[in-house]
């Protein structure tokens, strides 16, 4: 560990030192007794997220830098298949992680209590990274046995892609050997006919913006693939069918803007693709805008439910890449996504008395999980984390607060009348 990393008296100290409105180590969150009506100032809000990040991550990264992962993460899994689970569960937990708080890493402050928090992860992750992918580790995980490790390994792509610079340039020699060894090794699993056609673009797109070799073949059948796919309005099938659930937001739309972002440094011949992408994007983020209801509030539909806020992946994205779509305004993005986080951190039993996240949806349900659902599954929620790789003063956060869709539509307010593209 260098010379950043807080030793367990330090870090504590650093926790209670309040970066947050509360002491991050130990923090209930769910025993919180504000509403998810309430509406902050940008930086209450910013606080207020950096708080949960926390409780969600530490468990995760402090047991990877120890490589303990495997040791300490409880698998999970509602449906009585926890031996199957145990095989993806762990890569499932570092690339789903690491793929929403990269933006953070890699752009957050370089000074203050949130720094100091932010280079700790950030060392950690790389420890993470290199555990994970170095056969002599105890907690050397699966990338190429069974179908599901495409899936988590497009999510670390992800991740290296959002955070080149601390999550792939500062890795060792040996350690960036080894991850592009784990990820070319999932070219033996064949995708599905669906939505994971972009895991194994996403995993060569990554490969290329690290300079190893890369299948042209892999991104142009899954981006041209994807666009016969199309339904209208923003949204496209998961496969040739449409699926009314959050995978145009889990997956698809933020994987194919990051394919078009990490392979244009090496090919451009699927950038003419981008300008129809970007206003598909653009329109899904605005009724995932319009689907966050007064109080914080989201339809459950649709699969994967257990990803709680991921499902803002998208609108998340979008806001990140500072291309929301008119009439919104950064500032009211961000009190929407902070009514969601409110919402589902204040329903009991959302982590486990260890800190780890338990399924379920609005607190511990493991009725409404799938199969392949199980612990490490559960982190994908980091996804509505990606605006704070914004800086404090970007409007995102420094706009005054302003409520959201609904809440000005069931307020009797002004609201301009919402248009298919």
């Amino acid at each position: 560990m260098s010379s950043q990393t807080l030793s367990p008296i330090g870090r504590r100290r650093f926790l209670q030192s309040g970066i947050a409105l509360g002491a991050l180590a130990g923090i209930d969150i769910s025993a919180q007794t504000v509403t998810a009506t309430r509406i902050d100032s940008g930086e209450e809000d910013r606080k207020y997220w950096i708080e949960v990040l926390t409780k969600i991550s530490e468990p995760v990264l402090h047991a990877l830098s120890s490589r303990t992962l495997k040791a300490e993460m409880p698998v999970e899994a509602p449906h009585d298949n926890v031996d199957d689970r145990r095989q993806f569960t762990h890569l499932e937990a570092l690339g789903r992680l690491l793929a929403g708080i990269a933006p953070w890493l890699e752009s957050g402050p370089q000074s203050g209590a949130e720094a100091t928090l932010r280079k700790q992860y950030a060392e950690w992750a790389r420890t993470g990274i290199a555990s994970a992918t170095d056969p002599a580790s105890p907690d050397f995980m699966n990338f190429n046995k069974g179908s599901q490790p495409v899936v988590d390994a497009a999510f670390l792509a992800l991740a290296i892609v959002r955070a080149p610079n601390e999550l792939w340039h500062k890795l060792d020699r040996k350690s960036q050997r080894n991850l592009i060894a784990a990820l070319e090794s999932t070219r033996q699993i064949k995708p599905g006919y669906n939505n994971w056609l972009l895991f194994s673009a996403m995993v060569e797109a990554a490969l290329s913006l690290m300079g190893a070799w890369w299948d042209p073949m892999r991104i142009d059948y899954g981006i041209r693939t994807m666009d016969t796919w199309y339904k209208g309005d923003g949204m496209y099938g998961d496969g040739p069918s449409f699926h009314w659930d959050y995978y145009n937001s889990f997956v698809i739309h933020p994987m194919q803007l990051n394919i078009l972002d990490a392979i244009a440094k090496s090919s451009r011949e699927w950038q003419p693709f981008r300008p129809a992408m970007a206003t598909r994007a653009q329109r899904y983020a605005a009724i995932q805008e319009r689907l966050i209801g007064p109080d914080g509030s989201f339809p459950a539909i649709g699969r994967s439910l257990c990803y709680r806020f991921g499902a803002f992946h998208l609108l998340a994205e979008v806001a990140l890449r500072r291309t929301l779509p008119g009439p919104l305004v950064p500032s009211q993005v961000r009190s929407a996504l902070t009514a969601v986080m409110r919402k589902m951190m204040d329903a009991p039993g959302v982590f486990d008395e260890k800190g780890w996240l338990t399924v379920g949806f609005f607190g511990h349900q493991p009725s409404i999980a799938e199969s392949y659902i199980s612990t490490g599954s559960l982190y994908l929620c980091s996804a509505a984390f990606l605006p704070l790789g914004l800086p404090a003063a970007d409007p995102f956060w420094s706009g005054p607060p302003k409520p959201w869709t609904s809440r000005m539509v069931w307020s009797g307010e002004p609201v301009a009348a919402d248009h298919a593209v």
